[in-house]
């Protein structure tokens, strides 16, 4: 029997994993997908732009999609028929192995919405049970021990710290970082350095950046950046006491009334096992923890695990916002300027927080962050990106060639992108379809997709803000796109934590209030997002959690 036995092997699962195997406990992981390392990560820019080589194949994982029509009522949908795809990153170490790296703490307002701006209808706004002041140690300890980079300057949305700046300097800059900041100032808009989970140097027994620009949708193959794996899991194994079974998928958690008792998974031979442990902890990605506890119904729960109360799955949210881009070109720019333009390799690092909070009709509104970037820096995607004229007619032969040559010769793509909250709603939420089934005959999860109309009317409202550093800056060809298409990437919800067992799945601790000795700490927990990417939050969550249950291993309460 293990001490700890983990379902998962992202950001949720990591610092648990870190924290208990180097106090000696011994940790099982599980992890559905493969065993990638860094000689695996090759920069193919087919494998991610034309392929899903980081993804299961539709055909043999898929969701069931619920979409509304216009007139109010709902159409359902397979995965595979519709290419509708909530798999990101389905592997040893999730989908941190492909993030961008873009970090950013939640603010103290962030963990008390529905106090701070007041209800709204149609959403379900709650409080967090913790605040900010409780996750900050571990936001700090985040920066420390995965590595943060970056450079703190004052700005009116700068959260408090317990520490006066990252403990790794800044990755390399593009020169038109100078650029953004003097377009800011005149703007009198605040220039943050974007803090990022790369190391610009070898550190942390790790290497440093390899400036390829290849990180968002590509595994890093320096190990610089800070994924779950390379940063923790590893320094995990170091220790023997940890285990990592990858092709591991796990379809059934067992559990008498007060207890979870084992765990049912396929290897990779499609050979069903088990495993006991003192404590089960479930990370496996919002959509499809819920799908794992409504799959594991029993006596005691027969609606599934956990679900006695109908809160399972309930209130999925993602992350609203959107992107915009505009297009800098050699004719409107110096000399000098057009010298650097094309530089490869460095980041921009620049973002906005100005209106993390703003004032829309003498009331207080909740906005969110912009993060401004080139375009990817993968050939094939910016190609196609230039297929269609300005009449958004197709293009080929020689016009193509033409306009192919200038988008990579004389110009640049300068981009941004959006994120605010997406509110939670009785519309959005995971179910399992029984009809429809996976490779191993196990339902499906079922999402049912709907956004609150407040998410674009923000996304909006921060777009313009965006766009008008575009202008100050001298692009054209300017434009934004803000809509309520989920990305498959920043999910969370299903599992929230609260005081109340009515409510509520977890609680503060992300403990089950059903069961003694389970615990879900990947996004699930989340009862809002904040307007930032999850993954520095739930790192910090995790190891929060981790604290918990080797409090009570020490104190012999397990």
């Amino acid at each position: 029997m293990y001490d700890i036995c983990i379902i998962g092997s992202g950001a949720g699962c990591a610092p648990i994993a870190y924290e208990l195997s180097r106090a000696g406990k011994k940790v099982l992981v599980l992890e559905k997908g493969r065993y990638y390392t860094e000689k695996d990560f090759f920069k193919d820019e087919l494998a991610v732009s034309r392929r899903d080589i980081y993804t299961p194949p539709l055909h043999e994982q898929q969701h069931v999609i619920e979409t509304q029509n216009s007139d109010g009522s709902w159409q359902s949908v397979k995965g595979e028929k519709s290419s509708w795809n909530f798999w990101n990153g389905s592997m040893v170490g999730g989908s941190s192995n492909l993030m961008s790296g873009y970090f950013h703490r939640m603010k103290p307002n962030d963990f008390k919405l529905a106090s701070t701006y007041g209800q709204i209808d149609g959403a379900n706004i709650v409080d967090w049970v913790i605040d900010y002041e409780d996750l900050e140690p571990y936001y700090d300890k985040v920066e420390k021990i995965v590595g943060v980079s970056g450079r703190i300057v004052k700005h009116p949305f700068l959260e408090p710290r317990s520490s006066a700046d990252y403990p790794f300097k800044p990755t390399w800059e593009h020169p038109i970082s100078s650029w953004f900041d003097a377009a800011c100032k005149e703007l009198g808009y605040h220039s943050i350095p974007t803090a990022r989970a790369v190391l610009p140097d070898d550190a942390l027994g790790r290497k440093g950046c390899s400036y390829s620009n290849f990180c968002g949708s590509y595994g890093c193959a320096t190990g610089a950046k800070g994924n779950a794996r390379s940063a923790l899991l590893n320094k995990a194994l170091q220790t023997g006491n940890c285990t990592i079974l990858s092709d591991s998928f796990v379809y059934k958690i067992e559990s008498d009334d007060t207890k979870a008792t084992k765990i049912h998974y396929y290897n990779e031979n499609n050979e069903s096992l088990h495993v006991k442990a003192k404590i089960f902890v479930l990370a496996a990605q919002a959509i499809e923890s819920s799908r794992l506890l409504l799959n594991s119904k029993n006596s005691y729960f027969p609606n599934g695990l956990l679900n006695n109360h109908g809160q399972v799955g309930k209130n999925l949210i993602f992350s609203a916002g959107g992107s915009g881009e505009g297009r800098l070109r050699f004719e409107d720019l110096s000399k000098d300027k057009q010298n650097v333009l094309l530089l490869r390799g460095a980041f921009v690092n620049r973002s906005l927080q100005d209106w993390y909070e703003y004032e829309e009709n003498g009331q207080r509104v909740k906005g969110g962050t912009i993060d401004f970037l080139f375009e990817h820096a993968n050939p094939t995607s910016r190609a196609l990106g230039e297929v269609y004229d300005k009449d958004s007619n197709l293009i080929w032969g020689a016009k193509l060639q033409q306009k192919l040559k200038y988008a990579f010769t004389r110009s640049r793509k300068f981009t941004f992108e959006v994120f605010n909250d997406w509110l939670p709603t009785d519309d959005c939420f995971v179910d399992v379809d029984d009809k429809v089934k996976d490779k191993w005959g196990v339902a499906v999860g079922k999402i049912r997709l709907n956004s609150h109309h407040r998410d674009i009317e923000v996304g909006t409202y921060l777009a313009k803000k965006a766009v008008t550093v575009l202008k100050k800056m001298g692009a054209v060809e300017i434009s934004s796109n803000i809509s309520s298409a989920p990305p498959p990437n920043l999910v969370a919800g299903g599992c929230r934590f609260g005081n109340d067992v009515q409510t509520s799945v977890l609680d503060k601790n992300c403990k089950a209030h059903a069961l003694d000795n389970l615990y879900v700490t990947d996004a699930s927990f989340m009862p809002t997002g904040g307007s930032v990417p999850y993954t520095w939050t739930i790192y910090a969550n995790s190891f929060r959690v981790a604290d918990e249950i080797l409090r009570r291993f020490n104190n012999k309460e397990i």
